[in-house]
């Protein structure tokens, strides 16, 4: 396969997995509106500091205002990472590999990337309009997945497109808790109290992962969230299962043994990482420190992300 063309298919799932997460960015404060008290103001800066565009944010916009951040996050294509410009992108990279991918997966994506284009963000939304929208780009983003799993045969590009897809979500699911840590309770005291458990929760639900919590653990505690949506290997959005399903599309690609060890550079940091997040324990995690965790963890999924462009698609020519 074509380093281009691989290139193309890996950051068209990315884009799109960035697309669907940033619209479960703004469920968060979405979900915590209908539940926190009227005295407890809503936050929108912690979406933008968690998801590291903060500093872009303010080249363009004083205040991080409920609909400043709506605004950069979805329709601002100034902003690289916000839903409009992925899908754009998105979209560019699957023009590019037409002959590669399923016809219904071109024109799904084309129409569902026109409709989000063509919303006018200058209207004045109400809540309820505005979370039925970010649900509907929810919802074509899965249906998008679905025709990809009924339509591609399972080859080099399948597996290519299934490295993006899960290593920009193990990413956007560790950015999801940190959500949590840049959000700034009234009063110190209130952390561990029900509105700070109404935060952890309003995380677990932005995530799609609230029910699945629930069959699995007795209560709704920090300890018990953190330790599924980073260390649970069966939930689909958890950053270890993640990581693992990379895992092996990445040697899938390559050809090489998993259980005979790495063959390249990329392969032996995603194991490596994989490996720690494996032989981790909740107590580690909160004795570290969370952000500080997810932190260094999103550090070495980028050097991941560093690795795989290096071995599969900053291919130079052989010189004879």
């Amino acid at each position: 396969m074509l380093s281009r063309v691989a290139n193309s298919v890996y950051w068209m799932h990315r884009y799109i997995e960035r697309a669907e997460n940033y619209a479960r960015f703004m469920s968060v404060n979405f979900n915590l509106a209908l539940d926190l008290p009227p005295n407890v103001d809503q936050q929108w800066e912690p979406l933008l500091t968690a998801t590291a565009d903060k500093d872009s944010f303010k080249k363009y916009y004083s205040e991080p205002t409920r609909e400043n951040v709506i605004h950069f996050m979805t329709f601002d294509k100034r902003n690289p990472n916000s839903i409009v410009s992925c899908l754009s992108d998105a979209r560019e990279n699957a023009r590019t590999i037409r002959e590669v991918i399923s016809k219904e997966m071109w024109e799904h994506l084309n129409t569902f990337y026109l409709m989000v284009r063509d919303t006018s963000p200058k209207q004045q939304w109400e809540q309820t309009q505005t979370q039925n929208f970010f649900t509907e780009i929810r919802n074509s983003i899965q249906l998008f997945y679905g025709i990809i799993d009924a339509t591609i045969t399972r080859n080099e590009a399948w597996h290519f497109g299934r490295l993006g897809r899960f290593l920009e979500r193990a990413d956007k699911t560790s950015r999801f808790l940190d959500v949590k840590y840049f959000t700034l309770l009234p009063e110190i005291e209130l952390v561990g109290s029900t509105i700070d458990l109404m935060i952890w929760s309003a995380v677990l639900k932005s995530v799609s992962a609230y029910n699945m919590h629930r069959q699995q653990y007795r209560s709704l505690t920090p300890a018990s969230i953190v330790e599924f949506l980073i260390l649970d290997k069966m939930f689909p959005r958890a950053v270890a299962h993640c990581i693992r399903q990379a895992e092996l599309s990445l040697y899938e690609i390559s050809g090489n043994n998993i259980t005979q060890g790495f063959g390249n550079s990329a392969e032996r940091m995603l194991s490596k990482l994989r490996t720690d997040i494996e032989f981790t324990e909740t107590a580690d995690i909160f004795k570290t420190g969370l952000h500080q965790y997810l932190d260094n963890f999103q550090t070495r999924t980028n050097t991941v992300g560093d690795a795989i462009f290096q071995t599969y698609f900053d291919l130079k020519p052989i010189e004879v």
